[in-house]
């Protein structure tokens, strides 16, 4: 594979689908490419730690969601669709055809939407902490997380996120990484994470997934309360050929506190397809 002489990122703002969207691009120009898509209220820093690991053999587009970081954050209810053209768009814009894509939690699902409705741009689907439905049950819990964010702001989401997130022993043991993840929480616009908790909320893919023919790796933090290993096994079996991996002691931001467990599976996946 070719290596990197140069790790400095290429800092774009490119217009694309109608908003403004931020990305990074690092690593070698003519690697295959890999393309990282964040959760719900967090911004493209949340990859921090994947960086090392992919930079020297493969070209990382990192960006923001619609409505994330320094993405334009229109209003109203948004899709998994939408989310999905939004990163096509950006392809276009920066010139790339395939993609090996990597999403964790929402990322994760506008990952299999895109390996449903633009199967030519996914040469590999890596579906981290992540579920292919939400059931009508959870839409409330939606429901409610949309009405708070619109009451009171992003303030009263950050702990009960991060609760969810993180296990205990991880906030303790690392603090400072879990307080720039509280930070990024806090500063995501109301109108994104309204948007994508409309997207998030009407999720139904499972009885689709037959049809995605992409490599699979599925990913998923053995104590996720969110997205459980329950729903990883669902996409695990449903796609054909998909690996699934789960992550001892990790909770949903598996590649945040497992880091060194989610890229050595992570590599291992890519590196077989390259």
């Amino acid at each position: 594979m070719p290596r990197a002489s140069n790790q400095r990122p290429n800092v774009m703002q490119i217009n694309a689908n109608g908003i403004d969207m931020h990305c990074e691009l690092t690593g070698p120009d003519h690697a295959p490419v890999v393309m990282l898509s964040t959760s719900l209220a967090t911004d493209l820093r949340m990859w921090q730690s994947q960086l090392p690991a992919l930079r020297d053999d493969f070209r990382v587009l990192r960006y923001d969601t619609r409505g994330h970081g320094r993405t334009t954050a229109p209003g109203g209810g948004y899709t998994l669709s939408q989310l999905g053209n939004d990163a096509c768009a950006l392809l276009d814009a920066l010139a790339i055809e395939r993609v090996h894509w990597v999403g964790i939690s929402m990322g994760g699902m506008i990952g299999q939407t895109l390996a449903l409705e633009h199967p030519g741009r996914i040469a590999s689907l890596t579906l981290a902490d992540t579920a292919s439905r939400v059931p009508a049950e959870a839409r409330p819990a939606w429901e409610d997380r949309i009405a708070l964010a619109e009451r009171d702001g992003m303030e009263p989401l950050v702990e009960p996120t991060i609760e969810r997130w993180f296990s205990p022993e991880f906030r303790r043991a690392q603090a400072p990484t879990v307080d720039r993840i509280r930070a990024m929480i806090r500063a995501t616009p109301v109108p994104g994470y309204v948007g994508c908790c409309h997207a998030i909320m009407h999720l139904d893919l499972t009885a689709r997934l037959g049809a995605i023919d992409a490599p699979t790796l599925v990913l998923v933090g053995e104590h996720d309360p969110g997205t459980p290993v329950a729903a990883a096994e669902v996409m695990a079996h449903a796609i054909a050929g998909a690996t699934l991996s789960v992550l001892p002691r990790a909770l949903h931001l598996a590649n945040i506190e497992a880091a060194a467990q989610f890229n050595e599976a992570l590599l291992r996946h890519l590196r077989a397809l390259v």
